[in-house]
């Protein structure tokens, strides 16, 4: 084996993962810093440093280390970490190496200003200041794709770039899978009657919910040697590296609730790039590009987790001591608004039930424009009609409707599928944890949640990228994907929580 042809290829990416991760600041800094007199200026970065990232990964001295180390001479020498990362990079080369660079510099320029324009349009709750934008991304996107994939439909290219192996015949399934199985469940929910939270109107101070949720982080597991916080429109995660990973929240007065559960939620996500094995840095397998995995341990930490009682008995007078209302609500009361299941507009701030079916009318909406290329003016009304048949409720403006989410903004179609997955693949993940481990509730009321964490980060964050999540599930749970696990989970804890009959 030449050596020194795969020496020259571990420094080459060093050198493409500095970029990412220059990139990756200033993004971050776009999102949470940025005045509005330095956004332009900021763009014009990212777009420097992007179509300096793209040249390096097309550039021909890239593709022959890769095509020399895909030798069979070479790569039987190589560990298995390096022929994956061998592996993919090559796919991925061969993918970009058909996108003109000026195409992809003007893409990532164009995403860039959506991204900007959707902020605006949507508090203005105005569509017409967006659309243009988003006629012009969807375009691009569309095209984006078939130079990576010219045999390819597009939209199926698009799921496999957010969860490898997925395709629309198996999200069809479980998805149909799924929602057959929650009709009759929200109906005996919906016969229930919902609780009275009344006990929790009020004005909650913003500086006490952001140390609310310097506790949760800590509860849960998040390094705060290893990552950091701050404030954003809409709550995300961001990766520099396995020891600097970011995690945005976003406040209000009065609904301190939704805050502490994207602070769960991201924390889940961070706690997964956190524990990564250190050795995969500069590998493929660091980069986590299985969205439904990572969103599986997002979801797992904030409702599997956060919206038991048991999660919630060692720390609730925590809570009351940060913020003092909670002094006066039971934590029964509190259980009880956690899990209000109800329709809402609302997607981040949807219960775990009916969030299912916000997925769902995205992924219907995205096929829509894909597959059915539904014009750019047509789809609010398609997006209030879906809503209205989903989940019987229609939005009464746009910024509670298709304005409400910033994923199509930056060309991430066939990203929401994976949330939904994330939950199917919690269900089973929760099946294999408590075969192995016994009684979840019994852990959480002990404190113990230490020890589910570390479960995970055992079973599944350690390995990074290293599996598919369709092999992961093989590996920690002996099976194919299914919904049934999910479905079996919301019928016995809704059954306890309601009173009613499974």
């Amino acid at each position: 084996m030449n050596n020194n042809t795969l020496e020259q290829f571990k420094e080459y990416l060093h050198k493409m993962r500095q970029y990412d991760h220059v990139l990756t600041l200033l993004y971050w800094d776009l999102s949470t810093l940025a005045p509005e007199k330095g956004v332009e200026a900021r763009m014009n970065a990212i777009n420097y440093f992007s179509t300096e990232s793209f040249r390096l990964s097309t550039a021909d001295e890239y593709g022959e280390m890769l095509k020399e180390l895909s030798k069979p001479e070479q790569f039987d020498a190589l560990d298995e970490t390096m022929q994956l990362t061998v592996k993919r990079y090559l796919r991925d080369y061969e993918r970009f190496k058909r996108i003109p660079e000026e195409f992809y510099s003007s893409y990532t320029e164009v995403k860039t200003r959506s991204e900007r324009a959707w902020e605006k349009a949507k508090r203005a709750a105005d569509f017409s200041q967006f659309a243009p934008h988003l006629e012009k991304v969807i375009s691009m996107t569309k095209e984006y794709v078939h130079y990576m994939e010219p045999d390819e439909e597009a939209y199926e290219v698009l799921l496999d770039l957010y969860e490898e192996g997925m395709d629309s015949k198996t999200i069809d399934r479980v998805f149909d899978e799924l929602k057959e199985g929650l009709l009759p469940l929200l109906k005996k929910i919906e016969e229930s009657g919902r609780p009275d939270l009344s006990a929790l109107e009020g004005t909650y101070d913003m500086e006490a919910q952001k140390k609310v949720q310097d506790m949760l982080l800590s509860y849960i597991g998040f390094d705060k040697d290893a990552g950091a916080t701050a404030e954003s429109e809409h709550p995300f995660t961001t990766d520099l590296c396995i020891g600097d990973v970011r995690v945005t929240n976003h406040y209000s007065e009065k609904d301190p609730i939704s805050a502490m559960f994207s602070a769960i939620h991201e924390g889940g996500h961070a706690i997964f790039g956190q524990n990564i094995d250190p050795a995969y840095e500069d590998t493929a397998l660091e980069q986590v590009n299985m969205m439904g995995l990572h969103e599986s341990q997002s979801r797992f930490f904030e409702n599997i987790l956060g919206r038991r009682r048991s999660f919630w008995v060692p720390i609730y007078d925590k809570l009351g001591e940060l913020l003092p209302q909670f002094r006066k609500v039971p934590l029964d009361t509190f259980c009880r608004a956690i899990n209000d299941v109800h329709p809402s507009l609302i997607r981040t701030e949807a219960d775990e039930v009916t969030y299912c079916l916000h997925i769902i009318l995205r992924y219907e909406m995205e096929k829509a424009i894909f597959r059915d290329n539904t014009p750019v003016d047509e789809l609010p009304q398609l997006w209030n009609d879906k809503m209205e048949e989903l989940l019987g409720i229609r939005p009464e403006n746009d910024g509670e409707g298709i304005l409400q989410d910033m994923h199509w903004s930056d060309g991430s179609f066939g990203y929401f599928p994976s949330y939904l997955l994330g939950s199917m693949y919690d269900g089973m993940f929760l099946e294999a944890l408590e075969k192995e481990k016994g009684s979840v509730d019994t852990i959480l009321e002990e404190g113990r949640i230490s020890e589910i964490t570390s479960w995970l980060n055992e079973k599944i964050h350690r390995y990074g990228s290293r599996y598919t999540s369709a092999e992961v599930l093989q590996r920690v749970c002996g099976k194919e994907l299914s919904a049934q696990p999910l479905l079996d989970y919301f019928n016995q804890k809704y059954a306890k929580l309601y009173g009613f009959q499974k």
